[in-house]
């Protein structure tokens, strides 16, 4: 992600504070060796299993692992009729997953005659993540997607001063938040539970998934979600456990007397 979004080096918003030029379209890809076996199950099957995966980078897109063909079960693929374009990388075949009577449509694309700038992508074939019932980092099961090599979480304690309001009411006020910075975020400030008002927020149903911190449950106001909360988050993110982050986009955060945003 550090690579294709926010001001990395192959995002559309590359920073000028550099010694060098990148030559070459707005538009870049980037593939590399992905360094741990990857697998992915459909209906009881093992449909992909590599120890010899690519990771494509592309310019405003999430990383993409490819398999190399021969780690795919042919077998359970059935050509289709679809395609599509990409002016970066070729026409799109694609081939739909079938185990038993479980189906799903184009669930796997390939680029049999990729564009000249992108002759390596040929042999190689990639998944929609959601089409597949688990993915395996080695032996890890991974929700989201896989994670990036170039993506880092930091969490660090601060004596900054956090204050939240929604409207005229104050929500919270610490001065022992924990900073988290993210590749490719804004910082993040997570707040101790003894420093939220935590009684004049409810519990909604919204969770989210994300392949560096973990599983979010969220907290809020007349149906809204207003912060979320990691209650057993990933290694990487283990410091912030039961702390809880206000969505500056739905409160007013306000860190040492400034507005956050």
């Amino acid at each position: 992600m550090s690579l294709t979004i926010s001001d990395g080096p192959l995002s559309r918003r590359a920073p000028a504070t550099t010694n060098y030029t990148i030559s070459g379209p707005a538009h870049n890809l980037l593939m590399h060796p992905f360094p741990r076996r990857v697998r992915a199950e459909f209906g009881g099957e093992t449909m992909a299993d590599t120890t010899r995966g690519m990771l494509l980078h592309e310019t405003g897109l999430l990383p993409q692992l490819y398999f190399p063909e021969e780690d795919i079960r042919a077998d359970l693929l059935e050509p289709t009729e679809h395609t599509t374009h990409c002016p970066f990388k070729g026409d799109a075949s694609y081939r739909t997953a079938r185990v038993g009577d479980r189906v799903v449509e184009n669930a796997v694309w390939s680029y049999p005659q990729p564009t000249a700038e992108a002759p390596w992508l040929a042999g190689y074939a990639a998944f929609y993540w959601d089409s597949m019932d688990a993915w395996y980092d080695e032996d890890e099961q991974v929700h989201g997607h896989l994670r990036d090599p170039y993506h880092r979480v930091d969490a660090r304690a601060s004596s900054r001063h956090v204050r939240v309001l929604d409207g005229d009411q104050l929500l919270a006020d610490s001065d022992r938040p924990l900073l988290l910075s993210e590749t490719g975020l804004p910082n993040r400030f997570y707040l101790p539970r003894a420093d939220v008002r935590i009684e004049v927020l409810k519990p909604t149903d919204t969770e989210t998934v994300c392949p560096y911190k973990g599983t979010a449950t969220y907290v809020g106001r007349d149906g809204q979600d207003l912060a979320w909360i990691y209650e057993h988050p990933l290694e990487d993110a283990t410091k912030i456990a039961g702390h809880i982050c206000f969505d500056p986009s739905k409160v007013i955060v306000e860190v040492d007397g400034e507005r956050v945003g």
